[in-house]
């Protein structure tokens, strides 16, 4: 089996430049990478539209997901190149499933009462409060880095937490995952819960919910392990 390209989906609130620490790293190991926009409109439109992205790939995908990513590549990764899942700190659905159900067996997160809303002509979009932005999102990151990450959000329409899961990839795909345990935006029993009921190899890392950036080597070495199991 030839080499698997890496594919990395970004979360709510966020773009593909959350995985700045993470990109040069595979490069640099000769690990084929693409990290496409996610359009954050609704949660089986945004798979539908990262399916066309894997369907363009030749060859093999690592699908890795962040936060609300994770549930965009549950639902995508069901694409026949689609060899295994990474998820970092993220929603992790079952089909069937709302990411505001899965949630809500837990304990609402800080991000519950940072989050603004944003009345849109589609409805309303929601971002994070930029002065709550640090620290229910990324409390041990660079302050420099930060303070640009709270001001150029990518909005997740309201809709999204509501839309139940069209397909759960977890069912059929290896998974691995990590969990953040000084999470503020997605509780962390949140994803211990979901990943145990995938099946899901889980390393739990001291991190925010931004733990890409905050730990990138730990990051780095679990995507790096599930490139390994797909190439042998």
């Amino acid at each position: 089996m030839s080499q698997p390209t890496v594919v990395l989906v970004h979360g709510a609130f966020a773009d593909a430049s959350s995985f700045g620490e993470v990109v040069p790293r595979l490069l640099d190991d000769q690990i084929r990478v693409v990290a496409p926009a996610v359009p954050n409109r609704s949660l089986n439109g945004d798979a539908t539209y990262l399916g066309a992205v894997l369907a363009s790939i030749p060859g093999p995908v690592v699908l890795v997901g962040h936060s609300y990513g994770c549930a965009v590549a549950t639902v995508a990764g069901t694409g026949d190149n689609v060899s295994s899942l990474v998820y970092l700190a993220g929603f992790v659905p079952d089909r069937g499933e709302s990411l505001g159900e899965l949630a809500g067996r837990f304990a609402d997160s800080d991000l519950a009462t940072a989050m603004v809303p944003t009345p849109v002509p589609a409805g309303v979009d929601l971002t994070v409060a930029v002065d709550r932005f640090p620290a229910v999102f990324a409390s041990d990151v660079d302050r420099r880095v930060v303070r640009t990450l709270a001001v150029t959000q990518r909005p997740l329409s309201a809709a999204a937490f509501e839309e139940k899961a069209a397909a759960a990839a977890w069912h059929t795909k290896p998974a691995w995952g990590v969990v953040a345990t000084a999470d503020r935006t997605i509780n962390p029993e949140v994803q211990r819960f979901a990943y145990q009921r995938a099946n899901v190899a889980a390393l739990e890392v001291e991190s925010s919910h931004l733990v890409m950036l905050s730990q990138p080597t730990a990051v780095v070495e679990l995507i790096k392990k599930a490139v390994l199991a797909v190439s042998d």
